[in-house]
């Protein structure tokens, strides 16, 4: 079965955090027979820092963010038998949402997948003629990789026909303990790109600490922190490649969780960082958001704080013993119950159940 993808990069993580989560479900569903094409603009410098090359599970189609570009990748939708529109592409998004629901075949299954699903809901409040507001009539079904109950209450109410949560989860081929490396060497690390619905948070749950404990250090990666004003116990990393996040993850005494404002608000939206530190067996510190235990046990599995004190409460008890038990409980619990090879046949379920109703239908 052709599945035809529309996102932001599945070669680049660079300002695009939703690169692994692309990867891990695509690769999943790559091994139940999919044939997958993803197309991809050349826009914000993302193939000058691809993560890897392009993979054997996916066709990856490099366009032009131009109209032209735009008009020569929808012209492949009436191809795929399953077309998917992701949010946040960062050009083109009305057009591409737009374009899937005209190019792709009347029994072709088409999907909105939201990444960012609590920030999409906030804009289709505001705007009547909010694109995916006017395409979810034609679509088939709406994914989101977080959100829980209210994200799928809030869908349905907009009108869309099916809403079901495709968490983030785990690749463990990908990310895995490794052994230390001294360039991430520090007592709390916190890995995320400098966001307007994310800084406020940072400077409270890590900004905040560095500053009441001098005698630690602190490591922050991502892009556009440079210019950002910090305690002199931070270290300023700059984009950390994928390839480096085992690393990363590895060697602090802890890591660093921080939510933008939006997924904390509405909770039940673990980052792909949550799966990623526990997968590396790290000791992950989270601020708090509602059900945060669907996924990880407070106090065993992972370090839930309300505010910076209790980030700093948290490290000043920290012992190397009880962080390493803290992180192989992480990652028992992941690769249990929260791998990207679990997400895939949830995918591949929901893909069968929908061809089978519309059979029966028929």
């Amino acid at each position: 079965m052709k599945l035809a993808f529309y996102g932001s990069s599945l070669l680049s993580s660079y300002w695009n955090g939703a690169a692994t989560y692309y990867r891990g479900v695509l690769r999943a569903l790559a091994g139940h027979g999919y044939d997958i094409t993803f197309y991809e603009p050349d826009a914000f410098d993302r193939q000058q820092h691809r993560d890897i090359d392009p993979p054997p599970y996916a066709k990856v189609v490099v366009y032009p963010a131009t109209a032209d570009g735009l008009a020569s990748v929808l012209a492949e939708a009436p191809r795929a038998d399953i077309v998917v529109k992701a949010s946040g592409v960062g050009v083109f998004d009305r057009e591409l949402i737009e374009g899937v629901v005209r190019h792709a075949r009347p029994d072709a299954l088409k999907l909105f997948w939201d990444v960012d699903a609590a920030a999409t809901l906030d804009e289709m409040r505001g705007a009547p003629d909010h694109p995916v507001l006017r395409a979810l009539p034609d679509l088939d079904m709406v994914l989101t990789y977080g959100g829980g109950p209210p994200v799928v209450d809030a869908y349905t109410g907009f009108g869309a026909a099916e809403c079901v949560p495709v968490y983030n989860a785990l690749d463990p081929d990908t990310h895995h303990p490794v052994g230390p490396d001294q360039r991430f060497a520090c007592d709390l690390a916190f890995l995320g790109n400098r966001l307007p619905d994310r800084e406020a948070r940072v400077e409270e749950f890590f900004l905040r600490p560095a500053a009441m404990l001098a005698d630690r250090k602190f490591l922050i990666g991502g892009n556009g922190w440079e210019t950002k004003q910090m305690p002199a116990n931070v270290r300023h990393r700059g984009h950390v490649y994928t390839a480096e996040h085992n690393a990363f993850n590895c060697t602090p005494s802890a890591v660093l969780n921080v939510a933008r404002d939006s997924m904390a608000n509405i909770g039940f939206s673990p980052a792909t960082r949550v799966f990623e530190a526990a997968g590396a067996a790290a000791c992950l510190i989270t601020d708090a958001w509602e059900g945060i235990e669907q996924f990880l046990i407070p106090d065993e599995e992972v370090l839930v704080a309300r505010d910076g004190q209790d980030v700093a409460d948290h490290l000043a008890q920290l012992t190397p013993d009880r962080a390493r038990a803290i992180g192989q409980a992480a990652l028992r619990r992941v690769l249990a119950e929260h791998t990207y090879e679990l997400r895939g046949r949830q995918v591949h379920a929901l893909f069968r159940q929908h061809l089978a109703r519309e059979r029966k239908a028929a």
